[in-house]
């Protein structure tokens, strides 16, 4: 589409002051996951061996890797994927079993429903969105993809709603929705999990996630704004900005392009959206303007808006035609794309 870059949009300065700033911010667990993924993605090796020792140093005794927060349950999932991809490329015992120790806290010992659903926080029985990411790639990629499947169709049972956007938490001892707002967030940590998921199931399991995705694309985008932003809560044009939520849904939109389960058309909403974050970048490479950690309550700054951002530019990288420049660096927002229909 005429006045789109053809490839990513970060030059080399820009990329590695964003990197920059993601490695100097506290991170929590989550963010440690997303962290190793830009990592491996940058062929870093020693950074990333680094950090998944790291994880394993402050793995928990019940198995749960990187987390400074003991009330979360499932978010070291992410993290854990690395560490076993590591613990394969070397042949390492111990990262191993580490990795092992975090799925085997996934797949049977942390709170989940009668149906085995699994809960976001201990203490609470809240199903979240967020989960969907922390925990369905993750055992995808470790070969348990009945379980993966099984993670996602639980969670899209409670939380997805009838328009195609997904509610934030659901309370299981009430029956009944905790929060039925469309977090944008959460509607990119589940659209980015569908993205990471498709390549890593076979057969028809893989086609049934990517029209998932595709579809929860296109009912996110329709709630795209005129400055090419999208809300807090996407539904609601009074919520503010989150820059973080263009970048998730760039990442899954340039990834499906790429692995070719969506049309080029979504590659050009990918990228349209990944020129609006990169417009948000202040002098020091941050991503402003996404919801501000820790406590994602006003616009800010966080780790996981700049992975993400780093993320969909690699994303953007991988699918990029022979013959098209390799940097391109965008100072505006690019033209707002209208996403194709959904799947049928």
């Amino acid at each position: 589409m005429a006045g789109l870059p053809a490839g990513p949009v970060l030059d080399d300065g820009a990329r590695g002051r964003v990197l920059t700033c993601l490695l100097i911010c506290q991170r929590h667990s989550w963010d440690q996951g997303l962290t190793a993924a830009v990592l491996d993605g940058a062929g870093e090796a020693g950074a990333l061996r680094v950090l998944v020792d790291d994880a394993v140093a402050r793995q928990l005794p019940d198995g749960r890797l990187a987390e400074l927060d003991p009330a979360c349950s499932v978010n070291g999932g992410v993290v854990g994927e690395y560490v076993d991809r590591v613990a394969a490329r070397l042949g390492d015992r111990e990262l191993a079993a580490a990795a092992a120790r975090q799925r085997d806290w996934l797949l049977h010992r942390a709170p989940r429903a009668t149906d085995g659903t699994l809960f976001h926080l201990l203490g609470t029985r809240e199903v979240w969105a967020d989960t969907v990411f922390m925990v369905v790639p993750p055992l995808a990629a470790a070969g348990h993809g009945d379980a993966a499947l099984a993670q996602l169709d639980g969670h899209r049972a409670r939380l997805r709603r009838p328009d195609g956007l997904w509610r934030a938490r659901w309370d299981e001892d009430g029956g009944r929705t905790a929060d039925a707002r469309a977090w944008g967030t959460g509607n990119g940590w589940v659209a980015a999990a569908l993205a990471r998921t498709v390549g890593r199931l076979t057969g028809a399991a893989g086609a049934r996630v990517a029209e998932e995705a595709r579809a929860l694309l296109d009912a996110c985008l329709a709630h795209r704004r005129a400055d090419g932003t999208l809300g807090d809560v996407l539904d609601d044009d009074t919520s503010d900005a989150d820059t973080a939520v263009g970048a998730m849904l760039s990442y899954a939109a340039l990834t499906g392009a790429a692995e070719g389960w969506l049309p080029e058309s979504y590659a050009a909403a990918g990228r349209s959206l990944l020129g609006t974050v990169v417009a948000s970048l202040d002098g020091l490479g941050r991503v402003s303007g996404a919801a501000a950690a820790p406590r994602f309550d006003r616009p800010g700054h966080s780790p996981e808006a700049q992975a993400w951002l780093l993320l969909a530019d690699a994303a953007a990288r991988r699918g990029q035609r022979p013959g098209t420049s390799a940097t391109t660096s965008a100072a505006q927002p690019q033209e707002r794309v209208t996403p194709a229909p959904p799947c049928p």
